[in-house]
């Protein structure tokens, strides 16, 4: 039968349990060694990790008033002595060790790993330029390998189906962390491989260098390396950068933005479709104008150089010298009308005809000569003497000389 007693509150056993460590000598200064796991910097300054060695870890936070002197930028996989208190947060009912110096104490096991390899690789020339290939522009299916649920796999479905709603996404669910990840993932890429998938897409969240190990491994570098189709590695957070981020044909810095850098945004190459179809119909317009000018400057160029052109020229010339010729004829008739009604008024004036008709008679010899004195005829002579009415045929009986004056 359990003892009865005092019955204690959890926050009463915290306290108690806070001071006993925080009483503690040994605890209140201690330094510890170990290597460097889930290293997080928050925005206040803070610094958040755990310093585990290989059979245990330990929680440890150092604040920001402390982090200012750090003569280091500490990462995940460095080898530290760390110095500070160990305490009980009693909130949470943990203990952690309270940091305030930190000394560099060489590389962790699985970082020279990770040096190594990377060095091996990269002698051989698998992180090199010139075997990267190029992203597709238009993807349709898009392959990826990670774990089926989490927010990796989320975020990459998420981005892609807001880029382009008709895109085929082929996921092969795969180990990301632990033994067997490294295969698991490997033998995602060849099945999406076989699926003809456009580009690839290899990547998980964030999280330690232990927990990012598979995708440091050899053999899935190597694997990255031969794959015939594209792949973007999405390891993790920003900071984050492993063996396959350095072999893929493109780091992305996390899932999601792998899934932007392979998914083109369908809205984006609508709007430039409509925008090339107007330039293509402004060129071809332009096109059209410029050669239609053309074609009528040809036209009136053959038409200038035609027989039939030339003819009507002529024909038009010919009609505007007629033309013209009629038009001075008719000056010239109108001129000479004028002068033949000038000279028949002057010679109605001077007629004989308009002077017999005033009274006078014209007489004539034998001869037809006009009379014009009385010696032009001579006694007995038959002479003619014309009115306006009519002609007088008389004998010349005698002549007598008279004054006028």
């Amino acid at each position: 039968m359990a003892s009865e007693g005092r019955i204690w509150s959890v926050e009463e056993v915290n306290r108690y349990i806070h001071g006993i460590i925080s009483d503690d000598f040994i605890l209140s200064d201690i330094s510890v060694q170990g290597e460097m796991s889930n290293v997080k910097y928050h925005s206040s300054g803070h610094l958040y990790f755990t310093l585990k060695d290989g059979n245990s870890c330990i929680s440890a936070v150092m604040f920001s008033s402390d982090t200012i002197n750090l003569d280091f930028r500490p990462v995940a996989g460095d080898k530290v002595t760390v110095q500070g208190r160990i305490s009980v947060y009693e909130k949470a009912g943990t203990y952690q060790i309270y940091v305030k110096r930190i000394k560099a104490a060489g590389l962790g096991e699985l970082y020279r790993k990770f040096e190594e390899l990377k060095r091996e690789l990269a002698e051989m020339g698998m992180f090199d330029s010139m075997y990267k290939r190029p992203i597709p522009s238009y993807v349709q299916k898009l392959g990826v390998v990670t774990a089926p649920t989490g927010a990796a796999v989320r975020d990459i479905i998420n981005v892609a189906k807001r880029r382009n709603p008709y895109i085929t996404i082929l996921l092969y669910p795969a180990l990301v962390q632990g033994e067997g990840a490294a295969d698991s993932i490997i033998r995602g890429i060849r099945v999406l491989e076989e699926k003809k998938a456009d580009v690839i897409i290899i990547g998980r969240g964030g999280g330690s260098i232990e927990d990012l190990w598979a995708f440091n491994e050899e053999k899935l570098a190597r694997a990255v390396f031969d794959c015939s189709i594209p792949i973007i590695s999405g390891t993790g957070h920003e900071t984050d950068v492993t063996i396959a981020d350095m072999v893929a044909d493109l780091r992305a810095p996390t899932p999601s933005a792998a899934a932007e850098l392979a998914v083109f945004e369908l809205s984006a190459f609508e709007e430039n479709i409509l925008s090339y179809a107007q330039r293509l119909t402004d060129i071809i317009d332009s096109r059209i104008f410029k050669y239609r000018e053309g074609a009528s400057e040809l036209k009136a160029r053959l038409d200038a150089l035609s027989p039939l052109s030339r003819i009507k020229l002529r024909e038009e010339r010919s009609k505007r010298y007629a033309e013209s010729l009629i038009s001075l004829m008719r000056k010239q008739l109108d001129k000479k009308r004028a002068l033949r009604t000038l000279y028949a008024g002057k010679l109605s004036a001077l007629s004989p005809l308009n002077t017999l008709s005033r009274g006078y008679s014209y007489t004539e010899n034998c001869k037809g000569k006009p009379v014009k004195s009385i010696d032009d005829v001579s006694e007995g002579e038959r002479i003619r003497v014309y009115t306006p009415d009519g002609r007088i045929t008389a004998n010349v009986e005698g002549r007598e000389k008279i004054s006028l004056g």
